[in-house]
């Protein structure tokens, strides 16, 4: 972290620290791997499917439709490839019947609008042939190593229809109308890394454009959208061919994909830790690169000014039934509005020194944690350069060996160094130990149960860090300082993931969570909220505190605009102006 740091600081030529000053650190793990603040975070330059679409940009990625054969009701197949210099990526879309009725979010669903797959290459006639038959069976289908990832996908029922009849009478959506619900399909599952015997990650894990965490997620997803567009503009020009019109380019870009996020992401974070220390480490370096800035540029400050009105469109554009976050936008909206007072004041008079550092502090003290996670995003945007260095490292090698050659009171000394944090929970108490996490048998998903009212305790996933933990140090003190760990873990090898996890995880000092998971006021979307927010999702709408909705790559660049100066300008996106 601290190598990235420097070398960003002496190549970068708006961003002089100066020779008397030393960079501004990072946050702390303790202030920032916390469920709170992790529940209020929002996507940053380094979201992943910004880095997807500055990679694809860059590097001149070639993408078209090669195959579109849809009936006048827009069912049947297309295949959009994406070209890289070194090989090919083709999303295979199938368009059936669905009853509206049959129309769900749920993961149990069988039948859907529109399934995808996302395949290594170009596809053959016999390839589309197989995967026709076997994508409907998802967990009872074949699949082969060259099928990277799966999804399925409904209309939103609010919104496909209305658009489809104003194009067929040659008129454009009112914008508004589009925003309110932020895409024409909806995803129910984006499925890779192996599950349901497609391609493990080993296979691309390599490749430098699927290196990085959830690439070929997002690709999916982007042909996903373009899907959507060619699918309903060519329903819209079979009912009217003299009279229908395209969706203006301005529409298309202010909609995205939805998704139906439950349960199953969130014991991701936790299983990957030394993939969360990269994540924050990311998001944190570039955050200190900009605090560590001095002698501000005016037309730096214009720029904060242009993206804090954009903000602040955005959260009055948000929309959302649930209470809590109702609460939290209007709170989130006064913050911004303080925010403007302090960058007009700023303009002004012209600091030297540290502005955004600043700025930033000033935010500690006065923001709620909803305003403060969103100004950390807000000062990255500022700044392309920030990103350099850092949007290559999301990823990992997670290598697990145990030191046997160290002794009891040594592990002990590190464990208290590492996890001195759980010592914030008593878990005697019912209330730390209220919840359990555990795989549903008829779905293999993730659930989360209460402890003294539900089966299945037995067999909970070890996600109770904080409790685990706390046993493994308890344990650790009632034993001998000089016995060696090898001896230890003989006779107490449930605690043998558990060393390999702490000695791992010694120079990753952002990769746990520091919180009870299992306590009875854990909430997962605390969880699903920062990991969609990494992913680069936005205007979370909370049905539940174990499920959300989203909306991905809404503002995004459309397939043929990426390359353009603009193309990377997306952040938070707000209704577009008429006209």
């Amino acid at each position: 972290m601290q190598v990235a740091a420097s070398k960003f600081q002496s190549s970068s030529k708006e961003s002089a620290i100066g020779p008397s000053h030393s960079p501004v650190a990072p946050r702390a793990p303790a202030s920032v791997c916390n469920l709170e603040r992790m529940g209020a975070a929002f996507p940053t330059r380094l979201s992943f499917m910004r880095i997807l679409l500055r990679r694809m940009s860059t590097e001149g990625w070639e993408l078209g439709c090669g195959h579109f054969d849809l009936d006048d009701e827009g069912f049947g197949t297309a295949v959009y490839t994406a070209r890289l210099p070194q090989r090919a990526y083709s999303l295979i879309a199938f368009a059936n019947p669905l009853a509206d009725e049959d129309r769900t979010d749920r993961v149990i669903a069988s039948a859907w609008d529109a399934a995808f797959v996302l395949f290594d290459g170009i596809p053959s006639a016999v390839d589309i042939d197989r995967l026709r038959s076997q994508v409907p069976l998802q967990e009872a289908g074949r699949f082969e190593p060259t099928d990277l990832v799966i999804s399925r996908a409904n209309r939103s029922l609010r919104l496909f229809e209305y658009v489809c009849d104003c194009l067929s009478r040659g008129e454009q959506p009112e914008a508004g109308r589009l925003n309110d619900v932020g895409y024409l399909m909806r995803t129910t599952a984006v499925y890779g890394n192996g599950k349901f015997g497609i391609s493990d990650r080993s296979r691309i894990a390599s490749r430098r454009e699927t290196k990085n965490s959830f690439q070929a997620e997002m690709l999916t997803v982007f042909l996903i959208r373009q899907f959507t567009f060619d699918q309903l503009e060519h329903m819209a020009s079979r009912r009217a061919p003299d009279r229908s019109v395209a969706l203006d380019a301005r529409l298309k870009r202010s909609l995205g994909i939805g998704n139906a996020t439950g349960l199953g992401m969130a014991p991701f974070v936790v299983s990957h830790p030394e993939l969360l220390n990269h994540w924050f480490v990311a998001r944190e370096t570039a955050i200190a690169r900009v605090r560590s800035m001095s002698d501000i540029a005016p037309k730096d400050i214009d720029r904060a000014v242009a993206l804090q009105a954009r903000a602040c469109q955005h959260v009055s554009e948000w929309r959302t039934a649930d209470e809590d976050y109702q609460q939290r936008n209007q709170r989130l909206l006064q913050d911004l509005a303080a925010l403007r007072v302090w960058l007009e004041q700023a303009n002004q008079e012209q600091p030297a020194g540290r502005l955004w550092d600043s700025l930033f502090r000033f935010g500690e003290k006065t923001f709620g944690v909803d305003g403060q996670e969103l100004l950390g995003a807000l000062l990255m945007e500022i700044y392309p350069e920030v990103a350099q260095g850092l949007d290559g490292m999301f990823h990992a090698q997670e290598v697990r060996n145990i030191r046997i050659t160290a002794t009891v009171g040594e592990a002990l000394e590190q464990l208290n160094l590492q996890y001195g944090w759980t010592d914030r929970f008593d878990f005697s108490l019912a209330s730390e130990n209220a919840h359990f996490w555990y795989v549903s048998e008829n779905k293999l998903e993730p659930r989360f149960g209460r402890r003294l009212e539900e089966p299945g305790a037995d067999r909970e996933m070890p996600v109770a860090i904080a409790r685990d933990m706390a046993a493994f140090r308890q344990t650790l003190s009632e034993s001998d300082s000089q016995q060696s760990l090898m001896a230890f873990l003989h006779q107490h090898p449930e605690f043998r993931h558990l060393a390999r996890r702490a000695q791992a995880l010694e120079d990753h000092p952002y990769g746990e969570i520091q919180d009870n998971l299992i306590s009875d006021n854990c909430s997962p979307l605390n969880i699903l909220r920062f990991k969609l927010a990494c992913f680069g999702a936005a205007k979370f709408d909370p049905k539940s505190s174990l499920w959300t909705r989203i909306t991905m790559f809404q503002g995004a660049p459309l397939m043929s605009e990426l390359g353009e100066p603009s193309a990377d300008d997306w952040w938070l996106s707000v209704t577009p102006q008429s006209g």
